[in-house]
């Protein structure tokens, strides 16, 4: 008998056992058919720890807050928030760059503070990778980037060169800055070239003598001289907009041309319409879809008016609430004109995200006609304060990591969900 209990007890213990045993490969089974997400940039999971554990990161949103089981449909990374990230950023030194043009150089120039370098966009719904200056450099590899426009397009040209000349020894690069018209940065063993055109109206405005006087005509149906070097580019990045809307001396053209007949006096709108229509037909003929991505940048807002001043700025606007919306009647123009051009193009939009960074601005930390402000100079920042151009490192090196992600994006539509 107690040999035979003794039997009973171990088959008991066998069967629970085995239970167990089932039930345990049961869970493994159904554990190793959930996916791994694995990303491959593996510093971006040190960002995000970080970022998640550390209770002095401040956010600045834009509007609500990420939900944390929401399935996004869509990647839309200029909707989002910032986010101060002083471990991460800046994303280079001016002592990197040292092309980098006085006008833009705050730091060189007695900006005493620096937490405006310190701030990261982070887009809502979007697992966006960090930005990698050599992950770019491998994309552009013996690739061509054209970026065209007026001097807040060079601006983003400046932190494009100086993200990517960060990453490579100084001997393997040519820089050419000395024209004001063209400037060029190339990554020798990329065969990568970024190149700036100055064109602020993106169509032609020529300077014609007449009698004892050089007239400034703009020619709103001829596309800018420059467009002769445009083609064959891998990346093209437009804008224009701020040269419009200068008044009185500011105005750079004497008269309009328009088929042929001159005028002295037009609404600003159709003229700026008439131009956008001779950039989109210039774009639609000369554009191979298949070899160049063609981007168009929103206008940068500018910070000006008591309100929103610039000056003496540190922190960005807390919300929206506190931003007087920049909002230029040729943005509707921009965005109509942009949607009724026949090859893919894509809108950087960068105004909205741009509008909360009251502090990123130069300021009086810059130049005036090619001369650093001087002391008694910037005691007058109504006069001399610079509230349209950019410091950097700064906002713009914001706008080139949107650019580097849209460019992901291109090739997966869902890469970042």
């Amino acid at each position: 008998m107690e040999a035979s209990s003794l039997v009973s007890r171990k088959w008991t213990l066998c069967i629970i056992l085995s239970f167990l045993g089932f039930i345990l490969l049961v869970c493994y089974l159904d554990h190793a058919r959930k996916p791994m997400l694995v990303d491959d940039l593996p510093a971006q999971v040190n960002r995000i720890a970080a970022i998640n554990s550390s209770s002095t990161d401040i956010l600045l949103q834009g509007s609500k807050a990420r939900g944390t089981n929401r399935v996004p449909e869509k990647c839309d990374v200029f909707d989002g928030q910032w986010v101060y990230d002083p471990e991460a950023y800046p994303l280079y030194s001016s002592s990197d760059c040292p092309f980098l043009s006085d006008q833009v150089s705050c730091q060189n120039n007695g900006r005493p503070d620096s937490d405006y370098q310190r701030w990261r966009w982070q887009a809502r719904n979007c697992n966006t990778p960090r930005f990698s200056g050599r992950a770019m450099l491998e994309m552009l590899r013996g690739k061509r980037v054209v970026v065209v426009g007026d001097s807040l397009n060079r601006n983003q040209w400046e932190s494009l060169a100086c993200l990517l000349y960060s990453q490579i020894p100084p001997t393997r690069a040519y820089i050419s800055v000395n024209d004001a018209l063209h400037k060029v940065f190339q990554a020798k063993d990329y065969n990568c070239t970024v190149e700036f055109f100055w064109s602020p109206f993106l169509v032609e405005l020529e300077n014609r003598k007449q009698r004892k006087k050089v007239l400034n005509i703009l020619k709103l149906g001829t596309i800018s001289d420059s467009a002769k070097h445009w083609p064959g580019a891998d990346v093209m990045v437009f804008n224009t907009g701020h040269w419009w809307l200068h008044k009185g001396k500011l105005k750079a053209w004497d008269f309009l041309e328009k088929e042929g007949t001159l005028f002295e006096d037009m609404d600003v709108e159709d003229a700026f319409k008439v131009a956008m229509q001779t950039w989109a037909k210039w774009v639609d003929s000369n554009v191979n879809p298949s070899k160049t991505t063609v981007f168009f940048r929103s206008i940068s807002p500018e910070h000006k008016g008591e309100k929103q001043w610039c000056y003496n700025r540190t922190q960005p606007h807390i919300d929206e609430s506190n931003i007087v919306q920049f909002t230029p009647p040729t943005t509707a123009l921009i965005e109509k004109i942009i949607g009724e051009v026949k090859i893919p193009l894509k809108y950087l939009n960068i105004t909205r995200l741009s509008q909360y960074r009251v502090d990123a601005h130069t300021s009086v930390y810059t130049v005036r006609r090619g001369k650093l402000l001087t002391d008694q100079q910037r005691g007058k920042p109504n006069i001399y304060a610079d509230c349209s151009h950019w410091c950097l490192p700064g906002l713009p090196d914001t706008w080139n990591e949107i650019l580097y992600q849209m460019l992901i994006l291109q090739q997966d539509t869902t890469a970042f969900l």
